[in-house]
């Protein structure tokens, strides 16, 4: 099997668990660029990520997967371009617990809209047991009024389990996609 490197985006808003996720499945000790929170009014964790967050993880056949977290504050949009280029799909992580996580959900999902609309995509919700509402149904919902089938899962991003979870649920969009790429091309 050839090597074949992928490249996944984890974003979503500030602490909605990036860093924890990537840090949860990494090969590697995580690349960090964290600095302190000077945003406290907007969310009380004492740090942020400034630049990106990096991992790594080889797989089975051989095939590295690159782990890159986005900056979760809007003013450092300009780096989820930068982080975008180039990926295959990307988990979006909402906190249920935020004033208007669906809110959140629509911010992303337009945000990286192109690389969704050319690869795939997977919602983990964090905090749902905590804060019950809105419910998985409720991101369906708007995903449909945004034209978009993207599965939606509850994620503890602080389980190396359930963050596989989601890269597998994304791995499997991706296969798909390329299979579907290849009998399309032999059609034609």
């Amino acid at each position: 099997m050839t090597e074949r490197e992928y490249k996944l985006i984890f974003t979503g808003s500030m602490g909605a668990g990036k860093t924890t996720a990537i840090a949860a499945v990494s090969d590697v000790t995580p690349v960090r660029t964290e600095v302190s929170n000077s945003d406290r009014a907007t969310h009380a964790k004492a740090t942020t990520t400034t630049g990106l967050d990096y991992g790594e993880v080889t797989l089975p056949g051989g095939q590295v997967l690159r782990l890159f977290g986005t900056p979760g504050q809007a003013r450092f949009h300009f780096m989820w371009d930068i982080l975008g280029k180039g990926a295959l799909g990307v988990v979006l992580l909402v906190d249920n617990s935020r004033p208007d996580p669906l809110d959140d959900l629509r911010e992303y999902m337009q945000a990286f809209a192109n690389i969704i609309g050319t690869s795939r995509a997977v919602v983990g919700v964090g905090k749902l047991d905590q804060h019950p509402s809105p419910s998985l149904d409720d991101y369906h919902e708007a995903l449909h009024e945004l034209g978009l089938q993207v599965p939606v899962v509850s994620t503890d991003v602080r389980r190396r389990e359930q963050v596989i979870t989601l890269l597998d649920i994304l791995f499997y969009q991706i296969e798909a996609a390329d299979e579907s790429a290849r009998q399309g091309a032999a059609w034609a």
